[in-house]
């Protein structure tokens, strides 16, 4: 695997792949990747003849306030990681690459990115999307890989790529999860063992929505306040969205019928802040075990 951290550098080595037709998939990341980021590298390298991994800390993603600073980054181990995975490409840029001057353009997807998580990040969507926009300017992929666990980035991600006529397929990976449930997420080592172990209510509470649902339930408000009463029996957890949305719009609903729905949860534990959701189709749910 070669490591690049200059825009011309990336797109002068894959410029003969191009030439010779050869598809090309990307993996973008922040780093300190975890099994969930391998399956990612996994998926695009069985579907593609050259996959490209970046490791990119955006900082036009984070507020004022947020974690930038903080945030985990272990590059020699990111880079063992991508290797042993056959990742044959790794972008690698510095701020100073990728933005060597301060930024006039923004790419947003306004509606979709005030919703939910854009509702208390204000500008943090218009960053992930000029990010990913770059990205794809740079590697120019045929496709682009990212974790369903961060839904409504996947979802923002394919509107704009529709959007803008984009010439990539936006493709989104089932949310790999530890062994209690638990979505892996680079922000799960922010939390201590307590928290850790608290944490495991979160997917638990995905389930109890399941159950609700699969017992006749059909009304979003009263699936919400459920689902948030359950999350608050833990007392490190402290629920900071539970909605129930359109999967594909991220709409709000009032009554569940037959067409699947989406469940976002966003739980804080101290500091952490952690994102899960689920998909449930009314027709075919089945009642699951929340204990």
């Amino acid at each position: 695997m070669q490591t690049f951290t200059t825009i011309a550098d990336l797109r002068a080595a894959l410029a003969p792949h191009r030439l010779d037709g050869r598809t090309i998939g990307l993996v973008p990341t922040m780093g300190y990747l975890h099994v969930g980021h391998m399956e990612l590298a996994r998926r695009a390298r069985a579907e593609n003849d050259i996959v490209v991994a970046t490791i990119f800390v955006n900082p036009l993603q984070f507020g004022a306030n947020e974690d930038l600073a903080r945030y985990p980054r272990d590059l020699a181990r990111d880079q063992a990681m991508l290797e042993a995975e056959g990742v044959h490409y790794l972008f690698a840029p510095g701020v100073a690459d990728m933005y060597p001057r301060p930024m006039e353009t923004v790419v947003d997807v306004p509606k979709l990115g005030a919703e939910l998580e854009g509702s208390v990040r204000p500008g943090h969507f218009a960053g992930v999307a000029t990010v990913v926009t770059k990205l794809f300017n740079i590697a120019g992929p045929d496709r682009a890989y990212f974790g369903e666990k961060d839904f409504q980035q996947l979802t923002i991600i394919r509107r704009m790529a529709e959007d803008l006529a984009q010439p990539v397929e936006v493709i989104g990976v089932p949310t790999v999860r530890e062994a209690d449930g638990l979505a892996c997420s680079s922000r799960n080592v922010y939390l201590s063992p307590e928290e850790r172990a608290a944490a495991a209510i979160v997917p638990r509470a995905l389930n109890e929505a399941e159950r609700l649902i699969a017992t006749g339930e059909t009304d979003a408000a009263r699936v919400e306040e459920a689902v948030t009463a359950f999350l608050r029996a833990e007392p490190l957890a402290r629920p900071e969205v539970v909605a129930l949305r359109d999967p594909e719009t991220l709409a709000a609903i009032d009554g569940i019928g037959e067409k699947p729905v989406l469940l976002l949860l966003f739980v804080r534990f101290g500091s952490t802040k952690l994102l899960d959701n689920r998909v449930i189709d009314p027709k075919n749910v089945k009642i699951a075990k929340v204990a």
